[in-house]
């Protein structure tokens, strides 16, 4: 992606020198990996009782020069892709006689205590509702890279799209419908609404992807990028890595070739009525 020398967004909230408060801190995946993976990775709306307890441990190791300056780096970077977020989903809102408040992307390290809850690295990015925030450590651009072989600039980027796309649920009210079926229904038959929500969080980072595309930012091989990352998340390659083999009813994210495929649905079409994953006769 084009992102040197582009603005970066003003709604970023930089607690990475700020301790979380005893946390277990550093490893990003590291140590609790698949089951946080499975469970979280992907963000969705966090139900604060979901979150599980974290007892406190260790402080986090203190970075070289040369860590922290890519971890700056990052920073700048993600901040970039949340103003080209604010940019198009602006954009999209207004084209429909609609405000759009921008989220703010809270960076973090080891851990952090959000309106959700408190939460560690281990999580993966996530978007809390109740404050309206994105919650990023990261050390999880390296975990993309190493732990799940999603290399590439644009994986994180489809990482910050798809939270936002949380955002934008929340506030077209698409998730508390979801979060009210919760106390409704079975964990298997809530687990298949969860799904779809993160499948239509999918599209509509696939949707930011197709207008970012119109301003020519990204680079050949972006695209494969994003499509590789949501690829390497879905419930069923995570579930086979974690316990050798795969059980449906515990999805809660999609499987890889279902989060591959509204990606591309959003990135191909641009339109928001395409992704209306809740009435897909194939879900």
């Amino acid at each position: 992606m084009f992102w040197k020398g582009r603005q970066g967004s003003t709604n970023v909230d930089d607690r990475r020198g700020i301790s979380g408060g005893g946390l277990v801190a550093g490893g990003g995946i590291v140590g609790i990996i698949i089951y946080l993976l499975v469970t979280f990775l992907g963000g969705g709306e966090v139900d604060p009782s979901n979150i599980p307890s974290i007892q406190p441990g260790s402080q986090q190791t203190e970075m070289t020069a040369e860590e922290k300056a890519a971890d700056d780096e990052r920073a700048q970077f993600v901040g970039v892709v949340l103003k080209e977020t604010e940019d198009v989903w602006n954009k999209l809102f207004a084209d429909q006689g609609k405000d759009y408040p921008e989220p703010t992307l809270v960076l973090f390290r080891g851990a952090v205590q959000s309106a959700c809850g408190n939460a560690s690295a281990a999580m993966g990015p996530f978007y809390c509702p109740g404050d309206r925030k994105l919650y990023i450590d990261l050390s999880f651009y390296e975990d993309l890279q190493t732990k799940l072989n999603a290399p590439g600039d644009f994986a994180m980027a489809y990482v910050v799209a798809h939270e936002v796309g949380h955002h934008v649920q929340n506030l077209n009210g698409t998730a508390a419908k979801v979060s009210r079926l919760r106390q409704q229904l079975s964990e298997a038959e809530y687990n298949r609404y969860s799904v779809k929500m993160e499948l239509q969080a999918d599209f509509l980072a696939g949707v930011w992807a197709h207008y970012t595309q119109q301003k020519n930012l990204l680079e050949s091989g972006d695209i494969e990028e994003a499509l590789n990352a949501a690829n390497a998340i879905g419930d069923d390659l995570l579930q086979k890595r974690s316990q050798g083999y795969v059980v449906p009813d515990g999805f809660t994210h999609g499987t890889s070739a279902q989060r591959t495929y509204w990606f591309k649905k959003g990135y191909q079409t641009g339109d928001l009525n395409q992704g209306d994953t809740f009435n897909s006769p194939d879900l």
